[in-house]
């Protein structure tokens, strides 16, 4: 891989709540970081960007099962389970974007979310002149799926590395079935050694 002008890492939701021990934890999540590390310490290394969304809800959201919503308590603005995990090698210059934040959405997608001073994702990236974004995290059939499906609609290049995203899968084959819609949407798909080389 080329990391060149153009070109940026979007890292989706590697929080404690959906690793191990987590409120809302995704089996495999774990196996994600050292990938997610290795792109991470590629793209610093160029100078590209790296983004790194986070769910960052308020405690009262329509989101959580409590207030009608699908999912339990889990990251809530400013606690421990919304942080990163402890191993992801995050540089100082990581772009964060929050979503999550409006009490009526569920706000999967990247493409929801906002930048510290307020910015869209998409008009950072168009600001960044990024056209094709390489996509990691957590969780396949959820904020993956709807951010490179996001990513997509506003005909920007995806590669999904595949050994960088681990599924909910509620219901089983949801990961799969989500892989093949965003494949079907024109995501590439590409594992971190190819993506490394």
């Amino acid at each position: 891989m080329t990391i060149g002008p153009g070109v940026a890492l979007l890292i989706i939701d590697v929080q404690n709540d959906f690793c191990a021990g987590g409120a809302l934890a995704v089996s495999r999540a774990s196996a994600v970081v050292n990938p997610l590390n290795r792109l991470i310490a590629a793209f610093t290394c160029t100078g590209a960007p790296v983004f790194a969304s986070r769910d960052w809800h308020p405690a009262v959201t329509a989101h959580f099962t409590a207030y009608g919503g699908t999912w339990p308590v889990h990251c809530v603005a400013d606690t421990p389970g919304a942080e990163f995990h402890h191993e992801l090698r995050l540089p100082a210059a990581t772009i964060i974007v929050s979503k999550g934040q409006d009490p009526k959405s569920h706000g999967y997608s990247a493409f929801d979310g906002r930048l510290a001073d307020g910015t869209t994702l998409a008009d950072d990236l168009a600001a960044r002149r990024v056209q094709h974004l390489y996509v990691g995290g957590l969780a396949t059939d959820y904020c993956v799926r709807q951010s490179v499906l996001d990513a997509r609609k506003r005909g920007l290049r995806v590669s999904l590395v595949t050994d960088a995203i681990a599924g909910v899968n509620i219901h089983p084959q949801d990961a799969e079935r989500a892989l093949n819609e965003m494949c079907s949407a024109g995501a590439e798909t590409i594992i971190t050694d190819d993506a490394l080389t």
